[in-house]
């Protein structure tokens, strides 16, 4: 038994209650319209459970932003002090100047809280889609999962070679979909929302290279997940888009290239 076991069961309940509310609706319960549905409900769910650790995160970065330029004078005025006495002082001075802008010591750790989330939701739709039931998600649903299709292809299919080029044509189309959403959002909203002053060169290189990254490695996981993980990814990478381009334009952290377009409008 795995520790993200209660938490694949939880979002396998979800997508039962789902499918259950659709077809009791009318809808088909093999239609690849209805299972979309239902990984749609998914992605509203999970996304909108997440939202006060996304305000966090926007807090922390305008408070960071602000105790920046402090943090940096301490630095410069204890620059090569390395005995006792002045590694503490600078300390307390940071954690003071910390406190004062509101920067919380948790640091990443509600960012590092989402993940089991992330890693339950993929095991979920990776075992389902191999034809494994996991707790409210029978077999019964299981196998009508597998029966529901996009021009052909089975929601459960893995890869991008399979039953001939209409195959190939809609993984391709769907890991090309989820690629360019994550390139979008990471090049025109999430770049232009960092700061990238007094970062390590590295660092700031590897920042450079992160949305071309991330679009390589969703079509690289194309062609192993199964099709219902590429359709979560696509629901999911449109949430992100929105919600990054909101906090870009309206909530943009101090001292970044999207700031300083917010105050030239």
């Amino acid at each position: 038994m795995s520790v993200l076991d209660p938490i694949s069961h939880a979002l396998a309940a979800v997508v039962a209650a789902a499918h259950d509310g659709l077809t009791d609706l009318g809808a088909s319960p093999d239609s690849a319209t209805t299972w979309l549905l239902c990984v749609a409900a998914v992605v509203v769910l999970v996304r909108g459970a997440m939202l006060p650790f996304v305000v966090h995160g926007v807090r922390q970065a305008h408070a960071s932003s602000r105790a920046r330029p402090h943090l940096k004078d301490v630095a410069e005025r204890y620059k090569g002090l390395t005995d006792a006495d002045s590694v503490r002082s600078m300390l307390a001075e940071r954690r003071q100047i910390s406190e004062e802008h509101g920067v919380s010591r948790l640091g990443c750790l509600p960012i590092l809280l989402q993940m089991p989330v992330w890693l339950a939701l993929y095991h979920l739709l990776a075992d389902v889609s191999s034809g494994t039931a996991v707790g409210a998600m029978g077999p019964d649903l299981v196998s009508s999962l597998g029966d529901a299709s996009v021009l052909g292809v089975s929601l459960s299919a893995h890869g991008y070679l399979g039953s001939g080029a209409a195959h190939l044509v809609v993984v391709a189309g769907l890991a090309l979909t989820a690629s360019a959403l994550s390139y979008v959002t990471q090049k025109y909203f999430v770049e232009p929302n960092t700061v990238v002053d007094g970062m390590p060169e590295a660092m700031a290189t590897a920042h450079r290279w992160l949305p071309a990254l991330s679009a390589v490695g969703l079509l690289v996981a194309g062609g192993v997940v199964p099709v219902a993980l590429l359709a979560y990814w696509i629901l999911s990478s449109v949430w992100t888009l929105v919600q990054s381009a909101v906090v870009a334009r309206w909530f943009p952290t101090p001292g970044t290239v999207a700031a300083a377009r917010r105050v030239t409008v």
